[in-house]
Parts: structure tokens; C-alpha cells; sequence
């Protein structure tokens, strides 16, 4: 037995130990024993307990200690400080973030009292315009329709869907529950970059299939894209679009890596690479260099999948970047069916530093550059968006729905559903709850039947919470939503609506005369090159 097990199990072994002790010391000193025995007993009973129930992950884990755990929790508001205002490396979270998270995964009430805790008076502050003439959200929840002029196999997308996570970065066990509670939810559940596992496939949930700068799943010995195991595989089914990775949020610029210890038999097949080394993805793809190359990709996706929909996704650079792709997009007259935006706020198991804090566009920026440029371009009626990066509530919904998306994907509070609590383990392979491991002693905690139910009604609880809301602003559906619904504190003394601060272009208006201020951008775009100098304004 290793240090870590033992460790994990040493308060139900003490406990054990102690019942077996004290129960030895009954009948050979004094019954004044039993006063230790009973409760000790008691504990080992907890214990036994704790291994088997399907609820908890942290107490089959842990047993008896874990307990220690609920306690400290159920101190809060007291510890609330350092348990949930915090999230990876001190980053600002928002205070009931979390534990909205867990409550609604668990379907407990979620009403509290006292009002706001958020400064409304802080500068940076939002909130929403409600009508005097609210109405009733609808019974069923809506859906957006992904699939452009050149699709054959239109997707319906909910609201709110499973974004990327690799298996290998989460355990079978994790990958199972989020996509049996796709299933039963009726979203879509997004592979990340690591493969089409088996275990992806296993419940029959609707799958986004990422292709990253690694291939895996389809790539040669080489390392490079495989077309026929793309097709092949991109015949199943359950995957409903195909996603090109351009780059992610967290750590824009580089590739993922797989530490050498989570790289499995199981996973090194998934991935088509060798088992048990160290798994780097190349920071760019080697199937294409340019703008007019990810249009070319992506239509050779397309047409290897049978006209699913096929877009990309990335976290946006500079204006420059994304008026190159529509310049590509005009001049080959391929049009991909979506962009995902992933803000540089979003999450990851595994980064540098300084890439996490330092690189990227904030989703809300990275949002307003991609709705601009596919508007002026006279795109967007054929490109649906989706926005990931720290989606965790109906509001964040909402918001993101006003800023330019069709819908969003949440990462981080699907793993919070599926029993994430955040210990920051993610890249050692000693998750404490088994969601980001591949130790099967310790992924055996996470029960897939259960975690499954908490993912399908988090995901429904919080699209009714945003059709509420929609409702609460007077409106019948998401359709309806505009940039004035949205305020923001700019000072003490000022406040805007979201198109004040961030006004559309007009349809179109960037290929007829561009506006002076993005004149220098667009001009320097070319669809021929990502090599262009970036231009703010």
C-alpha cells in the first residue's frame, strides 16, 4: 500500500484499529472501555458506509475523513472568504458561483436571504434591464439551430452545453457521467482535443468532436491528419459537429500537454499515440498555415462527415486575425457553420502562468471583435457563435447571449456538477473526487449513474433560470435580446448600456466604406496570412 492510499484510508484504519483495541480491552480490563469502543465502532460504521454510497466522491475517497471536510463547509459564511470567493491562483470568482453550482446539480433550494451581496456601485458592475410586463418563460427549452447554407445535417444546440475536455484530462468515469446527462438533457457534449474515446460514445450523447493541432483520432504515424479515420469515425452517429481547435482560452498559443503518468494503454489508443511518454500537442496546425487553409480544412471536414456542421474555435487575438478569416471566408465562399469564442478567463487542468494571466482576449472583448467583424462582413446571418470562458449561471447566459452569442459552454461548472472541488490536482493524477485521474482507485468514487443525474439538472436548471430572466425583461425569447438590455457601471457617476460602450458596425458596413476606426485593421488583414501585423484600431 503506498503512502497516498494510506493516507487517504488512515481515518477509517485508525478508527478500525482503535474499535478492534478497545473492544480487546473490554473483556480483559474494564468495561468502563466501552466509552472508546461504541464510538469508534460508530466510526468504522461510517466508514463502511462512506465507501459505498453513491453521493459523495470525496467520502469514498476518504472515507471517515472526508467527513472533516463537510464540516469546515458547513461553517460558511465564516469560511466562505477562503472556500468560494477564490478560484486557480487567487483569480477573482464570483461569490456564489459555486455554490450555486452545487445546489442546483444536487436540486436543492437555492433561494437565500438578504438581498445582493454584489457591489452595485463598483465601476465594471452589470445588470439587466427588466420590463414592467414580465411573461411566463416558455415550458421547453429553447434551441438554436447550427448548420449554414452549406450543411447538410443542421444541429439544434441548446443554450448551454458540455465544452471541451479531453479523456485523459478527465477520467473515464467523469466522461461517462457528463455524457449519459447530455443524454438525458439533450445537449451536446464536447469531446476537447484528445480523441473519440469509447467511452465518449458508450451513452449515445450528441457529441462535438474537437480536432486539435494534434490530430488525435485521426492522424497518421506522423502525426498528421488522417483522413480516412476522420471519416470513419465521423460516421458515428452521435457526433453531431465537428470543431477545429485553434486555440484554447486558458493558454492560447500553445499546444496541450498530457503528463506521462495519466498516458494510459487506454488513452494512448483513444489518442493514436505511444502509452506511457509525455503527450504534447503542436502549437499549430499542420494541415493548414494560413486563413484560407482553416477554410479549406474546415470544408474538407465537412464533406468527410457527411455535411455536419463544421466550424472552429479559438480565443481571439486581435481584430486583425478575425478580419483575415472573413476576408478567407469571402474570397472562397466556404462558410464555416459556427465560431466558438473561448475567453482567456476560461479554465484548463494544466498551463503556465504566465499564459493563463497574460495571454489572450477576454471573453467579453473576444465576443464583441467576432460579432463585429461577421456583421460587418455581412456574415453573421450565416455563422452561428458559441462563448465559453467561466459560463456558470443563467445570467452569465444571458449576458453572453446579449453580447453576440447564439449559445454557450461551460467547462468549469460541468465539472463542479460531475463533482469537481477545485483541489487543483488536475495535472498530478491524484484527483481527490475521480474526475481528473486516471487512477482507477480513485476514479472508482465518482459514480456515473448519480453524477450523471446532477449534470442533466444543472444544465436544465440553469437554461430556466436564463429563460426566466428573458422573461423578466419583457421578452419571448433569446431572439429578442439587444445590446441595451445589458448595463454597466463605468464610474460613480455613469452608467451605459452595452451597445454605448461596444456599438455594433451596421451590416455589411466594413465591405463598402470601413469605419475609421477599424479602417487600419481591416486593411492590414490579408486572407492569404496570419503573419499580418496586428491592429487595435
Amino acid at each position: 500500500m503506498s503512502m497516498r492510499t494510506f493516507a487517504r484510508f488512515s481515518g477509517f484504519a485508525l478508527a478500525l484499529v482503535g474499535a478492534v483495541a478497545a473492544t480487546a480491552l473490554v473483556t480483559i480490563s474494564s468495561w468502563w472501555w466501552l466509552v472508546a469502543a461504541v464510538p469508534l465502532w460508530l466510526a468504522v460504521l461510517v466508514g463502511v458506509y462512506d465507501l459505498v454510497q453513491p453521493h459523495h466522491s470525496v467520502l469514498r475517497n476518504y472515507p471517515v475523513l472526508g467527513h472533516f471536510r463537510f464540516a469546515l463547509e458547513s461553517l460558511r459564511p465564516e469560511l466562505q472568504q477562503y472556500f468560494i470567493e477564490r478560484d486557480t491562483h487567487g483569480t477573482p470568482f464570483d461569490r456564489n458561483a459555486r455554490s450555486l453550482i452545487y445546489e442546483r446539480a444536487k436540486g436543492v433550494n437555492q433561494e437565500q436571504p438578504f438581498g445582493t451581496e454584489l457591489d452595485v456601485y463598483a465601476p465594471g458592475a452589470e445588470w439587466l434591464i427588466h420590463s414592467a410586463a414580465p411573461k411566463s418563460p416558455p415550458a421547453d427549452q429553447h434551441r438554436v439551430t447550427v448548420g449554414g447554407p452549406q450543411c447538410i445535417q443542421p444541429y439544434e444546440m441548446a443554450l448551454l452545453n458540455v465544452s471541451a475536455m479531453s479523456f485523459g484530462a478527465l477520467s473515464a468515469n467523469a466522461i461517462l457521467a457528463l455524457n449519459e446527462g447530455a443524454r438525458r438533457g439533450g445537449f451536446a457534449h464536447d469531446t476537447g482535443e484528445g480523441g473519440l474515446s469509447r467511452y465518449h460514445l458508450e451513452k449515445g450523447g450528441d457529441l462535438v468532436w474537437e480536432i486539435g493541432s494534434g490530430y488525435f483520432g485521426c492522424r497518421t504515424a506522423h502525426g498528421d491528419f488522417d483522413p480516412k479515420q476522420f471519416a470513419d469515425a465521423a460516421a458515428e452517429p452521435a457526433v453531431k459537429c465537428i470543431s477545429v481547435k485553434l486555440s484554447q482560452g486558458a493558454k492560447p498559443g500553445i499546444g496541450g500537454v498530457m503528463p506521462a503518468a495519466k498516458m494510459t494503454e487506454e488513452i494512448a489508443s483513444a489518442r493514436g499515440v505511444p502509452a506511457h511518454e509525455k503527450c504534447v500537442s503542436p502549437p499549430a496546425h499542420s494541415a493548414f498555415s494560413t486563413p484560407i487553409g482553416l477554410l479549406e480544412f474546415v470544408a474538407e471536414l465537412r464533406d468527410l462527415s457527411g455535411g455536419k456542421p463544421t466550424g472552429f474555435k479559438l480565443c481571439v487575438g486581435s481584430r486583425t486575425d478575425m478580419l483575415a478569416i472573413c476576408k478567407a471566408i469571402l474570397a472562397t465562399s466556404i462558410i464555416p457553420d459556427f465560431i466558438i469564442v473561448d475567453g482567456s478567463e476560461g479554465g484548463t487542468g494544466a498551463a503556465p502562468l504566465e499564459f493563463e494571466d497574460h495571454v489572450g482576449t477576454p471573453l467579453t472583448e473576444g465576443l464583441t471583435i467576432v460579432r463585429d467583424t461577421l456583421v460587418g462582413c455581412d456574415l453573421k446571418r450565416h455563422i452561428k457563435v458559441g462563448a465559453s470562458g467561466k459560463v456558470s449561471s443563467g445570467s452569465d447566459i444571458v449576458k453572453r447571449l446579449i453580447q453576440g452569442a447564439d449559445y454557450t459552454n461551460a467547462a468549469r461548472a460541468m465539472m463542479m456538477a460531475v463533482g469537481c472541488i477545485q483541489a487543483q490536482r488536475c495535472h498530478t493524477n491524484t484527483c481527490p473526487v475521480g474526475v481528473a485521474t486516471q487512477d482507477p482507485k480513485r476514479s472508482r468514487a465518482l459514480v456515473v449513474e448519480d453524477k450523471a443525474e446532477r449534470v442533466r439538472r444543472f444544465q436544465h436548471e440553469t437554461v430556466h433560470s436564463a429563460q426566466r430572466l428573458i422573461a423578466a425583461m419583457g421578452l419571448d425569447g433569446p431572439e429578442q435580446l439587444h445590446a441595451g438590455h445589458l448595463m454597466e457601471r463605468v464610474d460613480a457617476h455613469t452608467v451605459h448600456s452595452f451597445d454605448k460602450l461596444h456599438p455594433s458596425l451596421a451590416t455589411g458596413s466594413l465591405l463598402s466604406e470601413p469605419p475609421e476606426s477599424w479602417a487600419a485593421a481591416w486593411n492590414a488583414a490579408s486572407a492569404s496570412t496570419f503573419d499580418a501585423v496586428p491592429v487595435r484600431a
